[in-house]
């Protein structure tokens, strides 16, 4: 959905990076995301928000290391902000990360994230809280990428899912503004699925649901490709395609090399490019 079918830097991406500066004082750069993204474990946005916001914790009591390197250990580390959490716990001694995790709250970092991301009105809508912060609400940002000739398309030719780490208040708020009509059982959401990108249950479970003999999945993000991998590894009875789409944080010559390092069967430029691939 995020960066296939809505364009989510201006709203989630966004959210990410201003939640951070709000609580804890520091601007990162939208850019620093991807690295973080790349890493894997992060298709839920409040838990890559909880991994800036351990990052800058952890530099301000002398973590040397810079993102490229935490990056990178996050994802030696098995991904996610367990990842990221055991890497800070190798590398800082013991009062160091007391006082980090003290200052580090989720459940803050969750609040402001929501607020900033839904708005006021929406925010006391879906999460049934009154807000704290007084916003018009990023999400009203997202533009939408897909054509209405591509999802004619594909739902006259194909089945069609969707697949995604949003919450499904929030799917249902994309899904309107794209004009698809999935039914309940044909698509997952954060709600119906705990473990999340690159675990391959959702897409398996989604395969079962349409008898497929062959899949194609498309997504923006290298976890996005290994669950397909994942799910091919897993289901050796169907065909699985990774299809990687370069309308989210990876672009150009070098994100298509990372989704064809990562197993993706081809890449594309956008997701308007599915039916003429599929033929």
């Amino acid at each position: 959905m995020d960066g296939v079918l809505v364009d989510v830097a201006d709203s989630y991406r966004r959210a990410v990076v201003d939640t951070v500066a709000r609580v804890h004082g520091e601007t990162i750069s939208r850019s620093t995301l991807q690295a973080f993204k790349d890493a894997g474990g992060f298709n839920n946005d409040w838990e890559l928000t909880d991994a800036l916001a351990l990052y800058v914790l952890a530099r301000s009591e002398g973590f040397d290391l810079c993102v490229e390197e935490f990056t990178g250990q996050i994802a030696a580390s098995g991904g996610g902000f367990s990842g990221a959490r055991s890497v800070v716990d190798d590398e800082m001694d013991a009062a160091a990360r007391e006082r980090i995790y003290a200052a580090l709250d989720r459940d803050q970092l969750r609040e402001v994230f929501q607020q900033l991301y839904l708005g006021s009105d929406k925010y006391r809508e879906i999460e049934g809280a009154e807000p704290t912060l007084d916003e018009n609400g990023y999400i009203h940002d997202e533009t939408v990428l897909v054509e209405r000739s591509t999802l004619d398309t594909l739902q006259s030719r194909f089945e069609v899912g969707v697949l995604t780490g949003r919450p499904a208040a929030e799917a249902d708020i994309a899904l309107e503004r794209v004009g698809l009509d999935i039914p309940a059982d044909h698509r997952f959401t954060m709600d119906d699925w705990a473990a999340g990108k690159p675990d391959p249950n959702a897409l398996v479970t989604l395969a079962e649901r349409f008898d497929a003999d062959a899949v194609a999945f498309a997504g923006d993000t290298l976890d996005d490709v290994r669950t397909v991998v994942n799910a091919a590894e897993h289901d050796l009875g169907r065909i699985y395609y990774g299809i990687g789409v370069l309308t989210g944080g990876l672009t150009g010559q070098s994100g298509r090399e990372k989704f064809e390092d990562a197993g993706a069967d081809a890449v594309v430029e956008s997701v308007n490019n599915l039916p003429e691939l599929l033929e």
